[in-house]
C-alpha cells in the first residue's frame, strides 16, 4: 500500500507517533516522513519542536485536543486528512505518543479507507512504556507483575458501565491510566471498593521526559486526596507493586508519603 509508484500517483498520508514528549524520541522513519511532508495535521501532544523540521511552504493544522479544549471534533479531523490527500499532498498526522493507543488513529484509518486513499502507520513510544522507563520503573517484573493493562481515564466514572473493576481489582497486573487525573478519586474508590488494598503502590508521572518531569510517589489511598490541580497534565497514573522497584519509589520511606504524598 505504501509504495512510491501509489504515492506518485495521488495523496498519501502517514499517522505517526511523535512520541511520549521529547522532540528525539520521534523515530527515524516518523522524522523522514515529516521532512518530506507538504501539510502536517498536528496534536497539542505532540511536541511542536518537531515542526521546526517541515520543509517550507508545508502546510500546518493544528487539530489539538486537551481535556476541556478542543480545536476540532474527530469528524471535521477525519475531513481534513481525506481532504488533504485527494488533492494529491503527502500528508502527516503527527500524534502524541503511539497513534495507535488511544489516539483515535483507528477512526480515521477507516475515514482514509473509505475515500481510498493510501496510508502507512508509523509507530511511536506510548506514554506508558516511556513514562515507566525514564523513572525506572519496570511495567513488568517477575516478583511483582506479569502483565499490563493500559486504560483510558475517560472510562472511569462509576456510570460509564466500561470498565470490569472488579477484574481490574483483582488481576495483580500494572494498570496504566491514560488521562485518568481527573478521574483519579473515582479510579481509587472503584479499585479499592472492588477489593483492591488502599496501601498498593502508585506513580503520578506527569511531562513524562521533558524538563517539567514530576514524579508523585504515594499509595492508593492517599492519591485521592491530591488535589487534581496540583498534578500537571498530561500525566499517567501507574499502579501496581512494581512502583516500588521505580528509582524514585527508593527515596520514600514506605513509599507513601506523608502530607498526601511525596513529590519528588
Amino acid at each position: 500500500m505504501n509504495t512510491a509508484q501509489t504515492i506518485a500517483k495521488k495523496g498519501f498520508v502517514w499517522l505517526i507517533g511523535a512520541g511520549p514528549g521529547a522532540a528525539d524520541l520521534i523515530t527515524v522513519r516518523g522524522l523522514k516522513a515529516l521532512q518530506a511532508a507538504e501539510a502536517v495535521v498536528y496534536d497539542e501532544l505532540a511536541n511542536s519542536d518537531l515542526l521546526a523540521n517541515c520543509r517550507s511552504g508545508c502546510e500546518l493544522h493544528s487539530v489539538g485536543k486537551r481535556a476541556g479544549r478542543h480545536n476540532a471534533s474527530q469528524g471535521e479531523i477525519n475531513e481534513l486528512l481525506v481532504s488533504l490527500a485527494q488533492s494529491g499532498k503527502k500528508v502527516v498526522r503527527l500524534k502524541g505518543g503511539d497513534p495507535l493507543v488511544f489516539g483515535r488513529a483507528g477512526e480515521e484509518i477507516e475515514a482514509l479507507r473509505a475515500a481510498g486513499l493510501p496510508y502507512e502507520i508509523v509507530p511511536g513510544v506510548t506514554a506508558a512504556t516511556a513514562a515507566a522507563a525514564v523513572t525506572g520503573l519496570p511495567l513488568t517484573h517477575r516478583d511483582f507483575s506479569s502483565a499490563v493493562v493500559f486504560v483510558t481515564g475517560h472510562q472511569c466514572a462509576a456510570n460509564t458501565g466500561g470498565l470490569d473493576w472488579a477484574a481490574l481489582a483483582k488481576l495483580k497486573a500494572t494498570l496504566c491510566f491514560y488521562m485518568g487525573v481527573r478521574r483519579l478519586p473515582e479510579i481509587v474508590h472503584n479499585l479499592v471498593e472492588h477489593g483492591m488494598a488502599g496501601t498498593t503502590p502508585l506513580a503520578l508521572i506527569s511531562q513524562a521526559t521533558l524538563p517539567a518531569q514530576k514524579v508523585t510517589i504515594t499509595t492508593l489511598a492517599e492519591a485521592a486526596v491530591i488535589p487534581s490541580e496540583h498534578i500537571a497534565q498530561p500525566a499517567l497514573v501507574v499502579i501496581g507493586e512494581v512502583v516500588r522497584v521505580s528509582d524514585f519509589a527508593q527515596q520514600v520511606p514506605g513509599l507513601a508519603g506523608r502530607d498526601r504524598g511525596s513529590v519528588l
